[in-house]
């Protein structure tokens, strides 16, 4: 089968060195990292976007310039740097290929934080569980009961089992490495001005509703799978299934709460609810609400869950890799 969106081919091969990586050493922050470059370029052109954006069409106008030029910009210097490896040396085609791979999935990383959040709450107590789960939640976690501390990982664990495994997994598939790390730049637009409050409204307006687009298939795989695997762990599969479609909308993201309440359903734990984010309150739905209080042990299971949605994803995009565009 053709693929119109690479210029070069992608061994399957290349997939599980990445994951194999991912899953052992987690985010190489040591090294050079794309993501971070792209952070870099964000907040560089956004300065430069924000001086002729001076009423709020003109805001939404060049916020929608920001994300095709980084999505855009992303997407085409990834493909000329691996159609140009790819002419001048196969094993550093191969390098390129798998480095790219790997700092766009975060399985590894993600597991290691979330642990980090139990082992600071079983060894140190509370604060200091409040403090590591902070690391990895945009919401305010100083006032946070055991169960919001708990609660809070295993919704970050169910959020980023979507967008940061299986959505980049998803484009890896359909556009190998270079459309991956073009949605991982997405999923950073996102994350720095997708917000709604008085600075990104306007400007942000674009980047957030990209991502909505980019994650709605994902998601919506991401909570089969998460099923799926509570199945074969042993939790509630059908469960997650009812009460990801009762629940998957009490979300103020279209896809986030897919994937929470697919988690929710398979621990039977009550996730979601008012929180608060940078001293605001935000009055959100509970999903699962006939569940019980998360705890230590929910955010052990959501890991397991979380890790076995990975490989499952891993071995779907591998097979269709193999059957369908490197037959």
């Amino acid at each position: 089968m053709p693929d119109f969106l690479e210029l070069t081919p992608f061994a399957p091969v290349v997939l599980v060195f990445a994951y194999l990586a991912d899953m052992i050493f987690g985010d190489p922050e040591g090294l050079p990292h794309p993501v971070r470059w792209i952070g870099r370029a964000i907040a560089l052109l956004e300065a430069v976007l924000r001086r002729s954006a001076s009423t709020p069409s003109g805001e939404r106008a060049a916020g929608v310039v920001l994300v095709v030029m980084v999505a855009g910009g992303v997407w085409a210097v990834s493909a000329a740097l691996l159609y140009f490896a790819y002419i001048y040396s196969m094993p550093v085609f191969y390098a390129l290929s798998s480095y790219i791979v790997w700092t766009s999935l975060c399985a590894g990383s993600l597991r290691k934080e979330a642990s980090l959040v139990v082992r600071a709450f079983e060894e140190k107590g509370l604060v200091e569980a409040r403090s590591r789960l902070s690391r990895i939640v945009g919401r305010d976690t100083s006032d946070l009961t055991p169960d919001g501390v708990m609660r809070g990982a295993v919704e970050t664990v169910a959020e980023n089992s979507s967008d940061g495994i299986v959505a980049p997994l998803f484009y890896l598939a359909i556009g190998g490495p270079a459309l991956m790390i073009a949605y991982k730049a997405v999923n950073t637009l996102d994350s720095m001005v997708g917000y709604k409050n008085e600075r990104y409204l306007n400007f942000g307006w674009a980047s957030a509703r990209f991502d909505d687009i980019a994650n709605f298939i994902p998601a919506r795989i991401s909570g089969v799978l998460i099923a799926l695997s509570a199945f074969f762990l042993g939790y509630n599969s059908l469960g997650s299934l009812r009460v990801m479609v009762k629940d998957g909308r009490n979300h103020p993201s279209p896809n986030s709460g897919i994937s929470e309440a697919a988690m929710a359903g398979a621990l039977g734990v009550k996730l979601g609810g008012p929180s608060y984010y940078g001293g605001k309150y935000c009055a959100k739905p509970y999903i699962g609400s006939e569940g019980a209080s998360a705890d230590a042990s929910s955010v052990k299971a959501s890991i397991r869950v979380m890790s076995a949605t990975a490989l499952l994803m891993v071995l779907i995009v591998f097979v269709t890799r193999l059957v369908f565009f490197n037959a």
